[in-house]
């Protein structure tokens, strides 16, 4: 078993990165993007793949609340740097403190900003009463509450973010410690710790950073009471409410959090015995049965099943009368087996500076692609392990599964939630590299650029552009 990310193929992927964009740079010059995002894309691709190479292999052998310390303050310090600078790079690209053609940011900073001055009756009443469904509604009653207690301060909100992104690290790290082993767990917190995306979106206005802290954090706990021996009812009741409040972000994170825990009750091998295991699930049936109750969730739930192809099939049309004369392509059928390794990286210059901010986690996660595919290889077939993962698999698989039935799979926005998973699954798929299996990781290095160049073409010929 491999402990930490080689240097040899840390190299390829950063090679890769450099050799993907002078291709696309050169063959669609007129598209060519700005030197800012090629200088941003390339620090960040650096500190990933360089620095998760070197530290994941120094850190090896350090006592483990040493390693906590130096994760979550490295962490916190990438990323209060970067809302910083994110900060004044909007203020200065945009006019304003938000990123660019900012419309979600805004509109939960407004709200927030308008209900902090409110009554709690005027906030129950916007939120909750006068509502037919909740996915944004937890979001901006934290904003709300924040605000009431601080003022409507966007630094302060983002410096919230940093830190619950650098926890998200550390609980990363422990749920990596407990699916594989200690050495593995390191490697993924390492991982999480340089993830351009994880950093980016703490200088982001958006719901995304404490939606994902939620994710994580029930994860984590959901994970410790299916494998714990004994627990206390604290210990089931935190990763319940954890689970319950995704339904106030994003309804399918509810459903897929319910799905997965049950799953992992099923299957895993260890796990709490039959009147411990009894407990739990009249313990989470009850909560859901309660939370339930009023019906605008289940009713809300429902919508999205009964919806999901007309939603689907209205995102292509749209996409297609913007311009997008190729979009009409993007059925299920076509998105969902490249789940595990989307988005696509934009390396070209398309009007979406957006995607051109987020395009190196966007090639971490088109290079990394190749461990996921070769961990389930593992698990499933050489090992066969699975029942290990089947919390994590589970919810990744359940929630990129909806994804790609969607309109946006290759949101990068949309597919963020299975980010934490993705990492746990990278690090025990370079874990497993062996002399038999890595000819398929070479094969991969001639896969990542033509995906790029491909995507590059696709983008630009997609609106008749070539």
């Amino acid at each position: 078993m491999i402990p930490f990310f080689p240097k040899a193929i840390s190299n390829k992927g950063l090679t890769l990165y450099f050799i993907s964009l002078a291709v696309v740079s050169v063959a669609f010059m007129s598209h060519a993007i700005d030197t800012v995002w090629m200088v941003l894309g390339i620090v960040e691709i650096t500190l990933f793949f360089v620095l998760s190479a070197s530290l994941s292999q120094q850190w090896q052998n350090i006592p483990s609340r040493v390693f906590v310390k130096k994760v979550f303050w490295i962490a916190l310090l990438l990323r209060v740097a970067w809302v910083v600078f994110s900060y004044y790079f909007y203020s200065y690209q945009t006019g304003e403190p938000f990123e660019f053609d900012a419309a979600d940011s805004r509109g939960y900073h407004g709200d927030a900003t308008w209900l902090a001055r409110a009554s709690w009756g005027v906030v129950w009443d916007y939120l909750f009463a006068s509502r037919s469904g909740y996915s944004d509604s937890g979001y901006v009653l934290y904003l709300t509450v924040l605000y009431k207690l601080v003022s409507p301060n966007i630094m302060i909100a983002r410096l919230l973010k940093a830190v619950y992104s650098s926890l998200i690290c550390l609980l990363i790290y422990k749920l990596t410690q407990r699916t594989v082993n200690e050495k593995v767990g390191r490697m993924a917190g390492v991982f999480a710790m340089l993830m351009p995306n994880l950093i980016i979106y703490s200088g982001l206005h958006l719901k995304e950073m404490e939606m994902l802290f939620l994710v994580v954090a029930f994860l984590e706990r959901a994970d410790y009471v299916l494998r714990a021996e004994r627990f206390k009812a604290y210990d089931v009741i935190l990763p319940i409410l954890l689970g319950a409040s995704l339904f106030f972000f994003r309804t399918v994170l509810g459903v897929v959090a319910l799905f997965s825990f049950v799953t992992g009750l099923v299957f895993m091998r260890s796990k709490p015995n039959a009147k411990r295991r009894k407990a739990v699930v009249i313990a989470w049936c009850v909560m859901a049965a309660a939370f339930f109750s009023g019906g605008t969730i289940i009713n809300e739930v429902e919508s999205l099943w009964l919806e999901r192809e007309n939603n689907q099939e209205l995102k292509r049309e749209m996409q297609t009368a913007q311009g997008n004369q190729w979009a009409k392509y993007a059925t299920g059928a076509v998105m969902a087996p490249m789940m595990f390794v989307m988005p696509f990286t934009t390396l070209v210059d398309t009007n979406q500076p957006n995607q051109l901010v987020m395009h190196a986690g966007n090639y971490v996660r088109n290079f990394m692609g190749v461990f996921i595919l070769l961990a389930l290889y593992v698990v499933l077939f050489v090992k066969k392990n699975w029942r290990n993962f089947a919390l994590v698999g589970s919810f990744v698989i359940g929630y990129l599964g909806v994804v790609s039935l969607s309109g946006f799979a290759n949101s990068e926005r949309f597919l963020l939630p299975g980010l934490p998973c993705l990492i746990v699954i990278w690090a025990y798929g370079i874990s497993v590299v062996d002399k038999q299996n890595y000819k398929f990781v070479r094969y991969w290095y001639f896969i990542v650029p033509v995906m790029e160049i491909g995507w590059a073409f696709f983008k630009i010929g997609s609106r008749g552009l070539l």
